[in-house]
């Protein structure tokens, strides 16, 4: 939070949180650099084909040996 009010992260965009619904009065709501959503971001009208389609490539891809896209780097906190 505070890396967000001071700037130092130049913004997030936010889904999930500890308590849902957001609070009407969290500071969060306040922020401009903030994009909010009601933790349905990824309800795009193809969502469910994408993913499918994305778990094939990358079952695909681990059957090759090949390496596979959009890993978790835990050392790099994301």
């Amino acid at each position: 939070m505070r890396a967000l009010e001071q700037g130092q992260l130049r913004g997030a965009a936010l889904d999930v949180f500890e308590t849902e619904p957001l609070a009407k009065d969290h500071p969060f709501w306040r922020l401009e650099n903030v994009l909010l959503s009601p933790h349905c971001a990824d309800h795009t009208p193809t969502w469910r084909e994408d993913s499918v389609a994305f778990f094939l490539k990358n079952l695909e891809r681990f059957e090759q040996g090949a390496p596979l896209l959009n890993l978790v780097d835990k050392r790099a906190g994301y």
